[in-house]
């Protein structure tokens, strides 16, 4: 067995024993192919916790603050993740998450770039309306809540804690012709998390709430 599927054993059995996690729309998730995988982010857990409800190898993007010592560097990219700078665009791991995508590979993303410290969607940033423009391939919403009682990445908290994974149906954005601008790759990103906002309970949509949309001109329009 691979270091990834064992990991995603442990997380299983860790959330059926001590957690109340529930998946749904299990059935809307592609067999194969290139695929993104786009998802709020409320704790370290997320990455875990979608790994053990998804059961496609998943590749993700991973702050690279987590690869610091020799040790979880070794562990994380065995288990299929990449260094990238939140900080500021990373040209590197761009690249190479296209070209996970060029391999039929289902590539992990929380466009939002780091945990919501407030539990509510913030605003995405362009990266993945560019990984999205650039490789066509099929985006998946998924929707978390609960993991932000999770104390830690392969930990659950006790009482049990109430996870629940809520996954959408894929869907593309139409190709464009040309080098995509900024806002147009904002606006791809915007009508990405908004199909994630819709998986989600109100009081979790945040920046991507409904009816604050149309009356704040700094908020996106939401796609027809």
């Amino acid at each position: 067995m691979s270091y990834y599927w064992l990991a995603v054993t442990l997380a299983r059995l860790q959330y059926k024993l001590f957690a109340k996690w529930k998946v749904t729309g299990k059935e809307s998730i592609p067999p194969k192919g290139p695929l993104i995988i786009v998802s709020n982010h409320l704790s370290n857990a997320d990455p875990p916790v979608i790994m053990a409800s998804i059961n496609r190898r998943l590749n993700f993007l991973a702050k690279k603050e987590l690869f610091s010592t020799a040790l979880s560097s070794a562990l994380f990219l065995r288990i299929g993740a990449y260094p990238t700078d939140t900080h500021t665009k990373d040209s590197r791991s761009l690249l190479w998450s296209l070209k996970r995508l060029a391999s039929d590979k289902a590539l992990l993303i929380f466009p939002e770039g780091t945990r919501s410290k407030k539990g509510s969607l913030q605003k995405g940033k362009p990266g993945v309306g560019y990984l999205a423009l650039r490789s066509q391939a099929p985006i998946l919403p998924v929707g978390i809540t609960g993991t932000e009682n999770i104390p830690g990445i392969w930990r659950v908290g006790f009482p049990f804690s109430t996870v629940n994974v809520k996954i959408g149906e894929p869907f593309t954005i139409p190709h464009i012709e040309g080098t995509p601008s900024a806002p147009l790759l904002q606006h791809v990103t915007d009508m990405i998390m908004d199909r994630v906002s819709q998986l989600l309970p109100t009081e979790y949509r945040g920046y991507y709430t409904p009816q604050f949309t149309d009356i704040d001109s700094q908020r996106p329009s939401r796609p027809a």
